[in-house]
C-alpha cells in the first residue's frame, strides 16, 4: 500500500488543527474561569526569544494552508495576523480548516517532484514537494502547534497528550 501526497498533508493538517482548536477553546475557557485577562496568555512565550501563543498559531496555520496551497501549486491566501482574543484565533483556524478542505486529491497527488522555492533565512531554496512536505513544511507546522500546546500547558490550562493527539481511528 503507498500513501499520496494529499493523505501525507490535508488530512494530517485537518486533524492537527481541529486538535488545536480544542486545546485553545481550553485556554479560553481557563482564562474566563480564573479571570485571567486573554492577553497574558494570548502573549505568553516558553522563553523570552521565542514567539507567543498568537504568533505560534499564526504560523502553524500560515504553514497548514501554505503547504496546501503550494502542493495543489496555487497561491497561498494570506491572512492578516491580527488576532487579540482566542475566539479569533480559533476562527483563523476554522477558516484553515475550511480553505483545506476545499483541497481535492487530484490537485495534490503527483506533486512529490513539483519544484517549491521558499526563503529560508532570506535565500531562495528550491524543493521537491515531497521534501518540502516531509522535511520543511511539518516538522515547522509541528513545532509550532506543539509550542501552542506548550505554552497553555505551561501556563495551567490542564490539557494533556490526549489532547494534542486527538481520537484515534
Amino acid at each position: 500500500m503507498t500513501i499520496s501526497m494529499y493523505q501525507a498533508s490535508v488530512p494530517v493538517f485537518v486533524r492537527m488543527l481541529t486538535n488545536l482548536n480544542v486545546i485553545l477553546s481550553k485556554g479560553a475557557a481557563h482564562a474566563q474561569a480564573k479571570k485571567i485577562d486573554e492577553s497574558v496568555l494570548l502573549n505568553a512565550r516558553l522563553s523570552p526569544d521565542m514567539f507567543p501563543l498568537t504568533r505560534q498559531v499564526h504560523i502553524a496555520t500560515d504553514f497548514a494552508r501554505g503547504t496546501g496551497a503550494r502542493l495543489a501549486g496555487l497561491e497561498m491566501q494570506v491572512y492578516e495576523d491580527n488576532e487579540k482574543t482566542f475566539a479569533e484565533l480559533m476562527a483563523r483556524v476554522e477558516r484553515t480548516l475550511e480553505y483545506l478542505q476545499s483541497l481535492k486529491p487530484a490537485q495534490i497527488d503527483g506533486s512529490e517532484a513539483r519544484e517549491i522555492v521558499r526563503p529560508i533565512r532570506g535565500e531562495p531554496k528550491k524543493f521537491t514537494g515531497i521534501n518540502y512536505l516531509l522535511q520543511f513544511a511539518m516538522p515547522n507546522f509541528y513545532f509550532h502547534a506543539t509550542t501552542t500546546y506548550a505554552i497553555l500547558r505551561h501556563n495551567g490550562i490542564e490539557v494533556g497528550k490526549g489532547d494534542f493527539i486527538g481520537t484515534l481511528d
